[in-house]
Protein backbone atom coordinates (compact mmCIF):
# COMPACT_ATOMS: atom_id res chain seq x y z
CA UNK A 1 0.00 0.00 0.00
CA UNK A 2 1.34 3.46 -0.68
CA UNK A 3 0.11 6.59 -0.57
CA UNK A 4 1.31 8.24 -3.13
CA UNK A 5 1.02 6.45 -5.94
CA UNK A 6 -2.75 6.51 -5.28
CA UNK A 7 -2.74 10.20 -4.78
CA UNK A 8 -1.62 10.13 -8.09
CA UNK A 9 -4.11 8.19 -9.56
CA UNK A 10 -6.46 10.22 -7.46
CA UNK A 11 -5.87 13.50 -9.56
CA UNK A 12 -5.78 11.83 -12.76
CA UNK A 13 -9.08 10.44 -11.89
CA UNK A 14 -10.51 14.21 -11.43
CA UNK A 15 -8.83 15.76 -14.54
CA UNK A 16 -10.30 13.53 -16.75
CA UNK A 17 -13.55 14.35 -15.91
CA UNK A 18 -15.33 11.45 -14.25
CA UNK A 19 -17.05 11.61 -11.20
CA UNK A 20 -13.90 11.17 -8.43
CA UNK A 21 -14.14 8.03 -6.47
CA UNK A 22 -12.13 7.33 -4.07
CA UNK A 23 -11.06 3.28 -3.23
CA UNK A 24 -11.14 1.84 0.72
CA UNK A 25 -7.86 0.31 1.66
CA UNK A 26 -8.37 -3.13 3.44
CA UNK A 27 -6.29 -5.82 5.09
CA UNK A 28 -8.80 -7.49 7.46
CA UNK A 29 -11.87 -9.28 6.26
CA UNK A 30 -15.05 -9.23 8.77
CA UNK A 31 -13.85 -12.87 9.87
CA UNK A 32 -10.42 -11.89 11.00
CA UNK A 33 -8.52 -13.39 7.50
CA UNK A 34 -6.12 -10.92 5.85
CA UNK A 35 -8.01 -10.94 1.92
CA UNK A 36 -5.90 -12.40 -0.28
CA UNK A 37 -2.38 -10.75 -1.78
CA UNK A 38 -2.89 -8.07 0.90
CA UNK A 39 0.54 -6.48 2.88
CA UNK A 40 0.14 -6.56 6.72
CA UNK A 41 1.33 -3.00 8.30
CA UNK A 42 4.93 -3.60 10.55
CA UNK A 43 3.40 -5.36 13.90
CA UNK A 44 4.83 -7.71 16.12
CA UNK A 45 2.93 -9.72 19.16
CA UNK A 46 3.96 -6.41 21.18
CA UNK A 47 2.56 -4.14 19.86
CA UNK A 48 -0.93 -6.38 18.46
CA UNK A 49 -1.70 -7.23 22.19
CA UNK A 50 -0.98 -3.59 23.34
CA UNK A 51 -3.28 -2.68 20.20
CA UNK A 52 -6.03 -5.19 21.51
CA UNK A 53 -5.68 -4.78 25.17
CA UNK A 54 -6.35 -0.59 24.42
CA UNK A 55 -9.32 -1.39 22.80
CA UNK A 56 -11.06 -4.12 25.13
CA UNK A 57 -10.44 -1.41 27.93
CA UNK A 58 -11.91 1.43 25.98
CA UNK A 59 -15.29 -1.14 25.29
CA UNK A 60 -15.58 -1.55 28.74
CA UNK A 61 -15.11 2.18 30.23
CA UNK A 62 -17.81 2.68 28.04
CA UNK A 63 -20.03 0.04 28.86
CA UNK A 64 -19.50 0.63 32.69
CA UNK A 65 -19.53 4.92 32.41
CA UNK A 66 -22.43 4.79 30.35
CA UNK A 67 -24.16 3.18 32.97
CA UNK A 68 -22.59 5.51 35.62
CA UNK A 69 -24.47 8.18 33.90
CA UNK A 70 -27.42 6.76 33.60
CA UNK A 71 -27.09 6.11 37.45
CA UNK A 72 -26.47 9.84 38.10
CA UNK A 73 -23.45 9.81 38.99
CA UNK A 74 -21.74 11.35 35.63
CA UNK A 75 -23.31 14.03 33.65
CA UNK A 76 -22.88 13.54 30.85
CA UNK A 77 -20.74 10.36 28.41
CA UNK A 78 -19.78 9.70 24.76
CA UNK A 79 -18.69 6.10 23.27
CA UNK A 80 -16.19 4.84 21.07
CA UNK A 81 -18.42 1.61 20.32
CA UNK A 82 -17.63 0.88 16.61
CA UNK A 83 -15.21 3.28 16.28
CA UNK A 84 -11.99 1.90 17.92
CA UNK A 85 -10.12 0.27 15.12
CA UNK A 86 -9.78 4.08 13.49
CA UNK A 87 -8.83 5.21 16.77
CA UNK A 88 -6.99 2.63 18.24
CA UNK A 89 -5.49 1.90 15.24
CA UNK A 90 -3.80 5.40 14.16
CA UNK A 91 -2.90 5.78 17.29
CA UNK A 92 -0.88 3.05 17.18
CA UNK A 93 1.26 4.12 14.28
CA UNK A 94 2.15 7.57 16.28
CA UNK A 95 5.48 8.36 17.70
CA UNK A 96 4.78 9.26 21.80
CA UNK A 97 5.99 12.94 20.78
CA UNK A 98 3.54 13.36 18.23
CA UNK A 99 0.72 15.74 19.31
CA UNK A 100 -2.81 14.31 19.54
CA UNK A 101 -5.20 16.91 19.14
CA UNK A 102 -9.40 15.37 19.65
CA UNK A 103 -12.45 15.84 18.67
CA UNK A 104 -14.38 14.17 21.59
CA UNK A 105 -14.50 10.27 20.72
CA UNK A 106 -11.13 9.36 21.01
CA UNK A 107 -10.27 8.23 24.83
CA UNK A 108 -8.71 5.28 23.50
CA UNK A 109 -5.99 7.24 22.17
CA UNK A 110 -5.61 8.65 24.80
CA UNK A 111 -5.51 5.09 26.90
CA UNK A 112 -2.92 3.93 24.35
CA UNK A 113 -0.34 6.71 25.15
CA UNK A 114 -0.83 5.64 28.78
CA UNK A 115 -4.04 7.70 30.45
CA UNK A 116 -4.61 5.47 33.95
CA UNK A 117 -7.96 4.48 34.80
CA UNK A 118 -7.78 6.83 37.76
CA UNK A 119 -7.07 9.41 35.76
CA UNK A 120 -10.18 8.58 33.46
CA UNK A 121 -12.08 8.63 36.54
CA UNK A 122 -10.91 11.89 38.11
CA UNK A 123 -11.32 13.53 35.18
CA UNK A 124 -15.22 12.27 34.51
CA UNK A 125 -16.10 12.89 38.45
CA UNK A 126 -14.37 16.50 38.24
CA UNK A 127 -12.63 15.76 41.49
CA UNK A 128 -9.17 17.07 43.12
CA UNK A 129 -7.18 14.83 41.51
CA UNK A 130 -8.74 15.69 37.93
CA UNK A 131 -5.58 17.34 36.10
CA UNK A 132 -8.14 19.81 34.44
CA UNK A 133 -9.46 21.08 37.86
CA UNK A 134 -12.80 19.83 37.18
CA UNK A 135 -13.30 23.22 34.72
CA UNK A 136 -14.14 20.64 31.58
CA UNK A 137 -17.33 18.83 31.26
CA UNK A 138 -16.32 15.01 31.56
CA UNK A 139 -14.80 13.03 28.58
CA UNK A 140 -12.98 16.78 27.61
CA UNK A 141 -9.47 15.16 28.57
CA UNK A 142 -6.29 16.76 28.57
CA UNK A 143 -2.57 15.48 29.41
CA UNK A 144 0.46 17.56 28.72
CA UNK A 145 2.63 14.93 29.68
CA UNK A 146 1.20 12.68 27.18
CA UNK A 147 0.98 15.20 24.43
CA UNK A 148 -3.06 15.22 24.14
CA UNK A 149 -4.50 18.22 23.91
CA UNK A 150 -7.67 19.01 25.87
CA UNK A 151 -11.04 18.24 24.24
CA UNK A 152 -13.18 21.71 23.73
CA UNK A 153 -16.75 21.48 22.79
CA UNK A 154 -16.63 23.75 20.04
CA UNK A 155 -16.86 21.90 16.35
CA UNK A 156 -13.96 21.51 14.43
CA UNK A 157 -11.78 23.90 16.21
CA UNK A 158 -8.58 21.71 16.42
CA UNK A 159 -8.45 21.21 12.99
CA UNK A 160 -6.65 24.97 12.11
CA UNK A 161 -5.47 24.40 15.55
CA UNK A 162 -3.49 21.04 13.93
CA UNK A 163 -1.96 22.87 11.07
CA UNK A 164 -0.48 25.77 13.36
CA UNK A 165 0.94 23.48 16.05
CA UNK A 166 2.27 21.61 13.00
CA UNK A 167 3.84 24.10 11.32
CA UNK A 168 5.75 25.12 15.23
CA UNK A 169 6.56 21.58 15.15
CA UNK A 170 8.68 22.19 11.70
CA UNK A 171 9.79 25.65 12.54
CA UNK A 172 11.16 23.74 15.25
CA UNK A 173 12.99 21.29 13.55
CA UNK A 174 10.79 18.27 15.60
CA UNK A 175 10.96 15.40 13.62
CA UNK A 176 6.95 14.74 14.92
CA UNK A 177 3.36 15.04 13.68
CA UNK A 178 0.48 16.22 15.02
CA UNK A 179 -2.67 13.96 14.51
CA UNK A 180 -6.33 15.54 14.00
CA UNK A 181 -9.43 13.58 14.48
CA UNK A 182 -12.86 15.29 13.70
CA UNK A 183 -15.70 13.59 12.10
CA UNK A 184 -17.13 13.52 8.66
CA UNK A 185 -19.83 16.36 10.82
CA UNK A 186 -17.25 18.49 11.59
CA UNK A 187 -15.74 18.79 7.82
CA UNK A 188 -18.86 20.69 6.95
CA UNK A 189 -17.68 23.41 9.24
CA UNK A 190 -15.76 26.65 7.67
CA UNK A 191 -11.83 25.85 10.46
CA UNK A 192 -12.04 22.11 8.18
CA UNK A 193 -11.10 24.04 5.28
CA UNK A 194 -9.11 27.06 6.58
CA UNK A 195 -6.98 24.02 8.07
CA UNK A 196 -6.72 21.68 5.59
CA UNK A 197 -5.56 25.14 3.03
CA UNK A 198 -3.17 26.35 5.27
CA UNK A 199 -1.67 22.99 6.42
CA UNK A 200 -1.21 22.32 2.47
CA UNK A 201 -0.06 25.46 1.60
CA UNK A 202 2.49 26.02 4.55
CA UNK A 203 3.53 22.50 4.09
CA UNK A 204 2.83 21.33 7.79
CA UNK A 205 3.29 17.68 9.04
CA UNK A 206 0.02 17.22 10.45
CA UNK A 207 -2.00 14.27 9.36
CA UNK A 208 -5.95 14.81 9.43
CA UNK A 209 -7.73 11.58 10.31
CA UNK A 210 -11.76 12.16 9.58
CA UNK A 211 -13.67 9.53 11.29
CA UNK A 212 -16.56 8.74 8.89
CA UNK A 213 -19.07 7.18 10.49
CA UNK A 214 -22.32 7.85 9.06
CA UNK A 215 -24.19 10.27 11.08
CA UNK A 216 -23.44 14.15 12.47
CA UNK A 217 -25.61 13.50 15.89
CA UNK A 218 -28.76 12.67 13.92
CA UNK A 219 -27.40 13.87 10.40
CA UNK A 220 -26.88 11.29 7.79
CA UNK A 221 -24.30 11.37 4.95
CA UNK A 222 -26.53 11.60 2.59
CA UNK A 223 -27.96 14.80 3.89
CA UNK A 224 -24.60 16.16 4.58
CA UNK A 225 -22.97 16.43 1.50
CA UNK A 226 -23.16 15.29 -2.54
CA UNK A 227 -20.17 14.31 -3.05
CA UNK A 228 -17.89 11.16 -2.19
CA UNK A 229 -16.98 11.99 1.33
CA UNK A 230 -14.69 14.21 2.73
CA UNK A 231 -11.60 12.31 0.97
CA UNK A 232 -11.80 13.91 -2.22
CA UNK A 233 -11.52 17.21 -0.54
CA UNK A 234 -8.05 16.73 0.78
CA UNK A 235 -7.01 16.10 -3.42
CA UNK A 236 -8.47 19.33 -3.70
CA UNK A 237 -6.62 21.08 -1.26
CA UNK A 238 -3.57 19.07 -3.31
CA UNK A 239 -2.68 16.44 0.03
CA UNK A 240 -1.83 13.57 -0.02
CA UNK A 241 -5.16 11.68 0.46
CA UNK A 242 -5.95 7.89 1.74
CA UNK A 243 -9.18 6.03 2.54
CA UNK A 244 -9.51 3.37 4.83
CA UNK A 245 -11.94 0.54 6.47
CA UNK A 246 -12.15 2.33 9.73
CA UNK A 247 -13.45 -1.07 11.08
CA UNK A 248 -10.32 -2.61 10.17
CA UNK A 249 -7.38 -2.16 12.77
CA UNK A 250 -4.77 -3.15 10.50
CA UNK A 251 -5.79 -1.09 7.59
CA UNK A 252 -5.92 1.71 10.24
CA UNK A 253 -1.97 1.17 11.23
CA UNK A 254 -0.82 0.68 7.42
CA UNK A 255 -2.51 4.42 6.50
CA UNK A 256 -1.17 6.21 9.69
CA UNK A 257 2.10 4.49 9.65
CA UNK A 258 2.32 5.42 6.18
CA UNK A 259 0.75 8.94 7.06
CA UNK A 260 3.79 9.66 9.64
CA UNK A 261 6.44 8.66 7.24
CA UNK A 262 5.10 11.51 4.56
CA UNK A 263 4.62 13.94 7.26
CA UNK A 264 7.71 13.80 8.55
CA UNK A 265 10.19 13.00 5.92
CA UNK A 266 8.59 15.93 3.61
CA UNK A 267 6.74 18.18 6.10
CA UNK A 268 3.06 17.58 4.00
CA UNK A 269 0.13 16.97 5.35
CA UNK A 270 -2.02 13.59 4.91
CA UNK A 271 -5.61 13.57 4.79
CA UNK A 272 -7.00 10.47 6.04
CA UNK A 273 -11.00 9.19 5.83
CA UNK A 274 -11.55 6.12 7.93
CA UNK A 275 -15.35 4.73 6.67
CA UNK A 276 -16.91 3.33 10.08
CA UNK A 277 -20.04 3.30 12.05
CA UNK A 278 -21.19 4.06 15.32
CA UNK A 279 -22.65 1.79 16.88
CA UNK A 280 -23.59 3.90 20.24
CA UNK A 281 -25.50 6.72 20.12
CA UNK A 282 -24.23 10.36 19.61
CA UNK A 283 -23.96 11.06 23.33
CA UNK A 284 -25.27 9.94 25.99
CA UNK A 285 -28.38 12.57 25.62
CA UNK A 286 -29.50 10.54 22.35
CA UNK A 287 -31.39 8.32 21.45
CA UNK A 288 -30.40 7.14 17.57
CA UNK A 289 -33.81 4.88 17.14
CA UNK A 290 -34.95 8.24 16.51
CA UNK A 291 -32.78 8.33 12.78
CA UNK A 292 -31.72 5.41 12.43
CA UNK A 293 -32.96 1.35 12.29
CA UNK A 294 -32.41 -1.73 14.34
CA UNK A 295 -31.86 -3.33 11.37
CA UNK A 296 -28.81 -0.89 10.24
CA UNK A 297 -27.36 -1.25 13.48
CA UNK A 298 -27.43 -4.96 12.97
CA UNK A 299 -25.35 -4.71 9.98
CA UNK A 300 -22.83 -3.02 10.90
CA UNK A 301 -22.46 -4.68 13.97
CA UNK A 302 -21.57 -7.88 12.07
CA UNK A 303 -18.27 -6.00 10.90
CA UNK A 304 -17.40 -5.27 15.16
CA UNK A 305 -13.94 -4.01 14.63
CA UNK A 306 -12.47 -5.19 18.12
CA UNK A 307 -13.75 -8.88 17.22
CA UNK A 308 -12.27 -8.31 13.79
CA UNK A 309 -8.91 -8.13 15.45
CA UNK A 310 -9.59 -10.67 18.09
CA UNK A 311 -10.24 -13.13 15.64
CA UNK A 312 -6.86 -12.02 13.71
CA UNK A 313 -4.85 -12.63 17.02
CA UNK A 314 -6.00 -15.76 17.78
CA UNK A 315 -5.22 -16.92 14.43
CA UNK A 316 -1.71 -15.87 15.27
CA UNK A 317 -1.79 -17.95 18.08
CA UNK A 318 -0.78 -14.79 19.83
CA UNK A 319 -3.99 -15.03 22.15
CA UNK A 320 -6.82 -17.03 23.72
CA UNK A 321 -10.54 -17.16 24.52
CA UNK A 322 -8.90 -17.63 28.15
CA UNK A 323 -7.20 -14.67 28.02
CA UNK A 324 -9.81 -13.12 26.47
CA UNK A 325 -12.79 -13.49 28.89
CA UNK A 326 -9.83 -12.91 31.95
CA UNK A 327 -8.85 -9.73 30.27
CA UNK A 328 -13.00 -8.29 30.10
CA UNK A 329 -13.41 -9.50 34.02
CA UNK A 330 -10.00 -7.30 34.99
CA UNK A 331 -11.57 -4.45 33.23
CA UNK A 332 -14.71 -4.53 34.20
CA UNK A 333 -13.90 -4.83 38.25
CA UNK A 334 -10.75 -2.04 37.71
CA UNK A 335 -12.90 0.49 35.91
CA UNK A 336 -15.71 -0.07 39.01
CA UNK A 337 -13.71 0.00 41.93
CA UNK A 338 -12.06 3.53 40.26
CA UNK A 339 -15.43 4.71 39.76
CA UNK A 340 -16.21 4.17 43.49
CA UNK A 341 -12.88 5.61 44.47
CA UNK A 342 -13.30 8.77 42.07
CA UNK A 343 -17.07 9.42 42.97
CA UNK A 344 -15.95 10.33 46.93
CA UNK A 345 -13.01 12.84 46.52
CA UNK A 346 -13.81 16.57 47.05
CA UNK A 347 -14.07 18.77 44.27
CA UNK A 348 -10.76 21.06 43.49
CA UNK A 349 -10.42 24.12 45.28
CA UNK A 350 -12.12 26.92 44.08
CA UNK A 351 -8.83 29.08 44.00
CA UNK A 352 -7.84 27.22 40.82
CA UNK A 353 -10.72 28.59 39.27
CA UNK A 354 -8.53 31.38 38.29
CA UNK A 355 -5.46 29.88 37.80
CA UNK A 356 -3.68 28.23 35.02
CA UNK A 357 -4.48 31.19 32.66
CA UNK A 358 -2.64 34.16 33.15
CA UNK A 359 0.64 34.42 35.06
CA UNK A 360 -0.45 37.28 37.46
CA UNK A 361 -3.99 36.96 38.09
CA UNK A 362 -6.01 39.77 36.79
CA UNK A 363 -7.35 42.04 39.85
CA UNK A 364 -11.10 41.34 38.15
CA UNK A 365 -10.72 37.44 38.33
CA UNK A 366 -9.41 38.26 41.53
CA UNK A 367 -12.51 40.04 42.79
CA UNK A 368 -15.04 37.64 41.35
CA UNK A 369 -12.95 34.68 43.50
CA UNK A 370 -13.37 36.68 46.76
CA UNK A 371 -17.27 37.29 45.91
CA UNK A 372 -17.58 33.46 45.70
CA UNK A 373 -15.57 32.93 48.77
CA UNK A 374 -18.44 35.53 50.34
CA UNK A 375 -21.68 33.76 48.72
CA UNK A 376 -19.99 30.40 50.40
CA UNK A 377 -19.96 31.85 53.73
CA UNK A 378 -23.13 33.36 53.72
CA UNK A 379 -24.59 30.01 52.75
CA UNK A 380 -23.00 27.73 53.78
CA UNK A 381 -25.80 24.63 53.96
CA UNK A 382 -25.30 24.66 50.07
CA UNK A 383 -22.24 23.49 49.97
CA UNK A 384 -20.39 20.42 50.90
CA UNK A 385 -18.36 20.59 53.84
CA UNK A 386 -14.93 19.90 51.98
CA UNK A 387 -16.19 21.85 48.88
CA UNK A 388 -13.29 23.86 47.79
CA UNK A 389 -10.60 23.00 50.45
CA UNK A 390 -7.15 21.69 49.14
CA UNK A 391 -6.41 18.43 48.89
Amino acid sequence: MSLEPQHQVHKAVMTSGHALKIPELKILQSDGTPYPGATLPDIDQELALKIYDTAVFTRVLDERMLAAQRQGRISFYMTCIGEEAAVVGSAAALGQDDMIMAQYREQAALRYRGFTTEQFMNQMFSNVKDLGKGRQMPIHYGSNELNYMTVSSPLGTQIPQAAGYAYGQKRAGKEAVTLCYFGEGAASEGDFHAGLNMAAVLNCPAIFFCRNNGYAISTPTSEQFAGDGIAPRGVGYGINTIRVDGNDMLAVLAATQQARAIAVAENKPVLIEAMSYRLGAHSSSDDPSGYRSREEEAKWREHDPVLRFKLWLLAQGWWSEQQDEALYDQYRKEVLAAVKVAETLPKPAYDTLVTDVYDIVPEHLEKQLQETRDHMARYPDHYPADSGKEA
